[in-house]
């Protein structure tokens, strides 16, 4: 297999169509064989009827039907372990990212000898929220994590086969793939494409955060080492606030008196203190998950060939997407 690509399906029916049509079109041009991968993230649409019909149809097509909704970063790796070209291309089924990228992502691959290229938008879509909020995440995620993600990065990216080998050795039962995509290495180019607006953003504000929190923790534990700064902040001022009572009870006979300050200070320590037990409670919560070893994604149905021990194969027998059946 010289090419696979690879895509997710959650509420896509609208696009499958096109977006197979599209998909065959570029790919014919680089190569007669290809296969392309409709991963189901327990779309409640008829997304997967829709695959189904062009599998039927063309059988360079395989369906990965997950059992639920996992999520687009679980359903997608899932792809990757199945993919058994020699390049990988990972792309969103709804057309926001064009499929046609795959023409100059392959040259700039080629021309480049790199082992990833991957698409990034000059100017994040979406109305002022969405802009702002993206661009958050990415300044606190890079300010908190060991590993830098590039700002306004997309799914779509072309991949080799020793790089997408790589990725899928990692096995992490929490996630979020952006972080592992830089974890990895490997010589990897960005390049600046268009990023179409079709549809709102399924990240709300609850979402982003919640991502954020789980990006952060899952690739930095700087903020474990800033309770200790923070304690030691805190241990110092009222230390030294406290040697000032003592210098004014004992030299000058001033007693301090205030029920507010007081009580505005037992809150302020009260909520630093909280904040930092949830903290560590979010760590705990992680590795909580990871030491029970579930699958992070189970597929239910592989209707083609099951080729996951091609992606997988390094990760041995604790790789996280678990096939229940196979058609």
């Amino acid at each position: 297999m010289t090419l696979s690509i690879v895509t997710t399906l959650y509420r896509s029916a609208p696009y499958l169509q096109e977006f197979y049509a599209r998909t065959c079109a570029i790919a014919e041009r680089l190569t007669h064989n290809f296969e392309i991968i409709f991963v189901n993230d327990g779309s409640p649409d008829d997304s997967l009827a829709v695959a189904l019909d062009i599998y039927r149809r063309d059988q360079r097509v395989r369906v990965v039907d997950l059992s639920r909704n996992f999520g687009h970063h679980k359903a997608m790796m899932c792809g990757l372990r199945q993919a058994g070209g020699d390049l990988v291309f990972l792309v969103d089924s709804d057309l926001e990212e064009e499929p046609e990228l795959l023409g100059p992502f392959y040259e700039e691959l080629t021309a480049k000898r790199a082992d990833v290229v991957y698409g990034v938008q000059q100017r994040r879509k979406g109305h002022l929220f969405e802009r702002l909020s993206g661009a958050l995440f990415f300044k606190v995620f890079n300010l908190l994590s060991t590993h830098q993600i590039p700002a306004n990065h997309l799914t779509a990216r072309l991949m080799t086969r020793r790089y997408v080998v790589s990725l899928c050795q990692h096995e992490e039962r929490e996630f979020v793939i952006s972080g592992l995509w830089a974890l990895t290495g490997y010589t990897q180019i960005p390049m600046t494409v268009t990023k179409h607006h079709k549809r709102a953003s399924a990240y709300g504000l609850r979402r982003k955060i919640a991502l954020l929190v789980d990006a952060v923790t899952s690739f930095s534990a700087k903020p474990l080492v800033l309770i200790f700064y923070t304690g030691c902040i805190l241990v110092t001022v009222s230390g030294l606030a406290a040697l000032d009572l003592i210098i004014r009870r004992l030299f000058f006979g001033v007693l301090l008196e205030g029920w507010a300050s007081l009580i505005v200070s037992i809150w302020l320590l009260g909520g630093i203190t909280i904040f930092w037990l949830g903290v560590i409670g979010i760590y705990l919560s992680k590795i909580f998950a990871e030491v029970k070893q579930r699958p992070y994604a189970i597929i239910k149905a592989i209707h083609g060939p099951d080729r996951s021990s091609a992606s997988s194969s390094a990760a041995g027998p604790g790789s996280g997407a678990y096939a229940a059946s196979e058609i």
